[in-house]
């Protein structure tokens, strides 16, 4: 059983990468929670009340206390529930080198970067978002290297960072006709045994749902 808390609440959006990061950091620590789904069209009182500035999720609701942005999140849940092992290194050097690629991962390989992808139409757009994309892939791989996860044998911050990207790659090969796989196999392998784990496997959803929900995204941004 988790520690329950009764009050923690994640204020979600099930294909949001971010919100996945939050909800893999509860699981890790073994937080029980609870999930409020948004419309992110027709947003809730309470998310707009929780989230003034940005209006996004994910939103941390922890004993009525909003916390906003899903990195600052996982900081403060790691700092909250201290009895399960920090996601970050004991070394100072070796945190500031997690907080350096975990920084890396979220401006470079997001949502706004697939965008780039699946939100334009075959051509010159959509192929600089494909180099930017892999190219990014391709520094993240080499820091990964032969290790089980970026922080060795343990899975950790730049894990959570960058793993839930790993269920919207087959929708970005779909609509971009390119393979992480051949591209940068040593990161899909490294997504196969984070999706191993418990807390990932029940945070992320299912490649084939997010490509549906991306081919609607394509039709209200008029992508044909």
């Amino acid at each position: 059983m988790g520690k329950d808390n009764g009050k923690v609440v994640v204020l979600d959006f099930w294909a949001s990468p971010y919100a996945m990061r939050t909800k893999i950091a509860l699981r890790e620590k073994g937080v029980e929670f609870k999930v409020q789904e948004e419309d992110l069209w027709n947003k809730s009182e309470l998310l707009l009340k929780s989230n003034p500035v940005y209006k996004k999720v994910p939103v941390l609701i922890d004993d009525n206390t909003p916390i906003s942005e899903s990195l600052v999140q996982v900081h403060y849940i790691d700092e909250k529930w201290t009895d399960v092992a920090s996601f970050l290194p004991s070394d100072p050097q070796a945190r500031a080198t997690a907080r350096f690629w975990a920084d890396f991962a979220d401006k470079t390989i997001s949502f706004e970067g697939g965008k780039k992808i699946w939100g334009n139409k075959k051509g010159e757009e959509q192929e600089k978002g494909k180099k930017e994309f892999l190219e990014s892939l391709k520094v993240l791989e080499v820091v990964l290297g032969d290790k089980s996860y970026f922080g060795g044998e343990t899975f950790g911050y730049v894990d959570i960072t960058l793993v839930p990207f790993y269920s919207w790659f087959y929708a970005l090969e779909k609509c971009g006709d390119f393979s992480v796989e051949t591209e940068c196999p040593k990161i899909v392998a490294w997504g196969k045994r984070c999706i191993e784990r418990k807390s990932v496997a029940a945070s992320l959803p299912e490649s084939e749902k997010v490509y549906q929900q991306v081919l609607k995204l394509r039709q209200i941004f008029g992508v044909e």
